[in-house]
């Protein structure tokens, strides 16, 4: 039986990451904060089969403590301040957790069992100002937001980690993906929720910021499946894992609203409070490599992953009504 930790495992990756894993026969632990609120809702269904334990990337000495106890074969670094334009408002703290916390994953694994395999999530948003699209691997990074530059950070001291001290340690660069688990606070969740409150009576309108916004959007559950088979490799490298296509915020609300038989236009008003100091390029991911060397491809499509999250969202509202 192998062992895994994970970090950030009560957010939208980690649990799915969470259920993929123990379906492998793995032993699973969580490395959780402690909060005086606890937060388990999405993976409240798996946590009599998880090994919950506390431990934070402030404090170095915990994750010492948790690695010792696991012993595990395998680490995914998914505990990051994930929201772009929280990091504006908090741009420090994001540094800390985002950027400085990987260092000290890294350094806690190579002082407990440098044979750990080692996974960073990295992300598109590295790219920022983008100097080619698509982007791949190569593609140089020139982010534009404080978590932007804070997953930079995390990317390049995985890498240094693997050269300096011969370690398998991987960055996956994750373009967006979206489930029905996504946080309210991301554009997706906010539509397909904003249209489920909005079709069963309970809200008028949908405010947003940049319709013209284009991203390369996939589904969750396909990308860590990617995240699991980089540390299945025989060599440690880096990947982007994307669909290769881009869709706008229009196209996503449209797509939206038309799956329960509403007009988009009746609803949606752009706010100028949702639109970022700094917009990033076109992102789109080139995932050949990935393909190649993973045999990884979506299962999902665009216009199924909105649909199922819809549908979702009604699911839940209809139930909260009956409550």
């Amino acid at each position: 039986m192998k062992t895994a930790v994970i970090t950030g495992i009560t957010g939208q990756d980690g649990s799915y990451l969470a259920e993929f894993l123990l379906e492998k026969g793995y032993r699973v632990f969580a490395m959780v904060r402690r909060s005086s609120t606890e937060k388990m809702d999405r993976i409240e269904h798996i946590r009599d089969q998880i090994e919950i334990r506390q431990a934070d990337l402030f404090d170095q000495l915990s994750i010492l403590e948790l690695l010792k106890e696991a012993d595990p074969d395998e680490v995914y670094n998914l505990a990051a301040m994930s929201f772009v334009p929280t990091s504006w408002k908090q741009p420090c703290l994001t540094a800390e957790i985002t950027a400085v916390g990987v260092t000290k994953m890294l350094e806690a694994i190579r002082f407990v069992n440098k044979n750990t395999r080692f996974y960073q999530a990295s992300s598109s948003e590295m790219f920022g100002k983008a100097k080619e699209v698509p982007q791949n691997e190569k593609t140089p990074f020139h982010p534009r937001s404080p978590y932007g530059v804070a997953k930079v950070y995390g990317h390049w001291i995985t890498v240094n980690y693997r050269e300096s001290y011969g370690m398998f340690c991987v960055s996956g660069i994750l373009f967006n993906h979206e489930s029905p688990r996504r946080g309210f606070e991301f554009v997706t969740r906010k539509v397909t929720d904003g249209v489920a409150h909005i079709k069963l009576g309970l809200a008028k309108e949908l405010r947003l910021g940049n319709l013209d916004a284009r991203r390369d959007w996939g589904y969750a559950g396909d990308y860590i499946r990617a995240m699991w088979l980089m540390l299945q490799q025989d060599e440690p490298e880096d990947y982007v894992i994307a669909t290769g296509q881009t869709h706008s915020v229009r196209e996503l609300v449209e797509l939206a609203f038309n799956h329960v038989g509403l007009n988009w236009k009746d609803h949606v008003v752009v706010d100028q409070a949702f639109v970022r100091p700094a917009e990033v390029d076109l992102l789109t991911g080139d995932a050949s490599k990935a393909r190649e060397k993973l045999g990884w491809e979506p299962s999902v499509n665009f216009e199924g992953l909105i649909k199922m999250m819809v549908d979702a969202d009604l699911k839940r509202l209809q139930r909260q009504k009956e409550a």
